[in-house]
């Protein structure tokens, strides 16, 4: 990234750039999810969808569907609780299931949805908006990669609507904008931070009617379909926050071990992303940076902060681009592999728990450095 920062551009480094990336997560889509069990309980959302039966209403360790499971139980996540991911996802696992049922396969709509991320910063790029090496800065990130083409998140559906979204929302096109925004939180709800940003960027309620009544009436069409368990949602939710927490979270574990208590930290956390969002809706920051503030903070905070969540940061890095801040997350990024430690005694004994010591190498770094440039670099 330093040499293609400090070299000029050329058409020859952009190609070089794109097609390499390409050439990354073609290597890694052949192979078998190892790093993650995620895509199992797609296929699980996806199979059970098949046989007319709402994700939202079963949990994969119900006797009935016992059949259904082509491995452990126990090795599907949140084989204890119904569903919880959004609805535009669950159709996408419905589709996949009856198109591609096979594990590997069943990454192919998560890898394209991020290959539409690349080619939505290499059309920024080449339209004179971004440099190439802000190109690089998603292409060759290896937990973009090994995430997506690999492990077959499905987080790469929330970031392509949600890029594809900032693009436009600074042009005409806002209708088209704000309903891509809603096909972010549909697909995976950390989109939602912006929506605050978006309403203040369409001057709603004064205007833009159109925009947020499309975005609505998109978002009742993907839920329509699973309707009927909307009464279990809300239990569903509170059982998986309860039973989910303090996996590879940073301040959130400070600020438990501080207070004692689980929801205020809880509480603070969410207290700080929301004002920071309704700070950015206020002053109408650059969508881009807004996003890369506020995901950050969300990643920060988050009781959850999974390796493969710190890719949604990852696209607005690159639009940003020269902010002072772009080192000490690119190098969080890479800083999340330790995370995966927790796999090796998983696998072994069965035991999931994050070591201090993992979790220390990962942040102590990244908020040192940040730290550190907060105050000895000159104002932006």
């Amino acid at each position: 990234l330093y040499a293609f920062e400090h070299s000029p551009d050329s058409r020859r480094a952009f190609w070089l750039i794109l097609l390499a990336s390409i050439a990354f997560r073609l290597t890694l889509a052949p192979l078998r999810p190892t790093l993650s069990d995620d895509i199992f309980r797609y296929r699980f959302d996806g199979h059970v969808q098949a046989l007319g039966v709402n994700p939202y209403s079963v949990r994969p360790d119900d006797p009935r569907f016992s059949a259904l499971v082509t491995r452990s139980i126990r090795q599907i996540p949140g084989h204890e609780i119904r569903s919880i991911y959004p609805p535009l996802s669950e159709l996408v696992f419905a589709a996949a299931w009856r198109l591609v049922p096979n594990p590997v396969e069943f990454k192919s709509p998560f890898l394209l949805a991020d290959l539409v991320v690349l080619l939505l910063l290499a059309w920024w790029t080449r339209r004179g908006h971004g440099r190439n090496y802000q190109l690089a800065v998603y292409g060759w990130n290896p937990l973009v990669v090994v995430e997506f083409a690999s492990s077959g998140h499905n987080d790469a559906l929330a970031l392509a609507a949600t890029v594809g979204a900032t693009l436009l929302i600074i042009g005409p096109r806002r209708v088209l904008s704000t309903a891509l925004l809603a096909a972010g939180v549909l697909a995976k709800a950390f989109p939602a931070v912006l929506v605050p940003l978006w309403l203040a960027k369409l001057n709603w309620p004064r205007r833009n009617w159109p925009a947020v009544l499309t975005a609505g009436a998109f978002a009742a069409i993907c839920a329509w379909p699973y309707r009927s368990a909307l009464p279990v949602v809300l239990a569903t939710f509170h059982q998986y926050q309860s039973s989910f927490r303090g996996n590879n979270a940073s301040i959130y574990l400070i600020l438990e071990q501080i207070s004692g208590s689980n929801e205020l930290a809880l509480g603070l956390g969410v207290g700080l992303v929301a004002a920071l969002s309704l700070w950015a809706a206020a002053r109408r920051i650059d969508p881009a940076r807004a996003a890369f503030l506020l995901l950050g903070t969300v990643l920060l905070v988050s009781p959850n902060s999974y390796p493969w969540y710190f890719t949604w940061v990852v696209p607005f890095l690159a639009l940003v681009g020269t902010s002072r801040y772009l080192v000490p997350w690119l190098m969080l990024t890479i800083l999340q592999f330790l995370s995966y430690e927790v796999l090796i005694n998983y696998q072994a004994f069965g035991t999931w728990q994050f070591r201090p010591l993992f979790l220390a190498l990962a942040y102590v770094p990244f908020y040192a450095w940040l730290l550190w440039h907060s105050f000895t670099a000159p104002p932006p």
